[in-house]
């Protein structure tokens, strides 16, 4: 039996002034899920929250030897129309990952959706950063509380 896996799911664009407390509550909620025998972690990728979860992963990995990053990302190309900074932090993402997983080669229609549904199929716990009822993330959250799975938004 597989260890138990969060994914993290959340907005591209965070308020600025928020980010220092969502990193604080994003490492105190991996402790936690560790603490209760959580080693895995999925993230999706994207800019915003997906990154500030994965780095934050990352950085346990330092304590916390047994944990995996998996990236269940949408497209190769996913990237292609960042910043240049924002590819290389991405890059340097992937290249520390245990596991990648490629929904398709390019965008495609769909992809992005695909992508949340197996982020969620794949775990048990969701960590999410989510302010709105509508959207990529309310629709993975929502996703994820139909399944049954728990889910702990750090925007409450």
């Amino acid at each position: 039996m597989h260890a138990p896996t969060c994914c993290f799911t959340g907005h591209r664009e965070l308020p600025e002034e928020k980010i220092p407390e969502i990193k604080r509550r994003l490492a105190e909620e991996i402790v936690c899920l560790i603490s209760e025998g959580v080693t895995r972690f999925a993230a999706g990728g994207a800019l915003g929250f997906d990154t500030l979860a994965a780095l934050a992963v990352l950085q346990m990995k330092v304590l916390f030897a047994e944990l995996e990053l998996t990236l269940v990302l949408p497209c190769r190309t996913q990237d292609r129309y960042w910043r240049q900074a924002e590819k290389e932090r991405y890059r340097e993402i992937l290249s520390q990952a245990d596991h990648v997983t490629y929904v398709s080669e390019q965008y495609m229609r769909g992809c992005m959706q695909k992508r949340n549904r197996l982020l969620v199929e794949g775990s048990s716990v969701c960590v999410c950063y989510c302010t709105k009822n509508q959207g990529g993330t309310a629709y993975t959250v929502q996703y994820a509380r139909k399944k049954g799975h728990r889910v702990i938004n750090l925007a409450e």
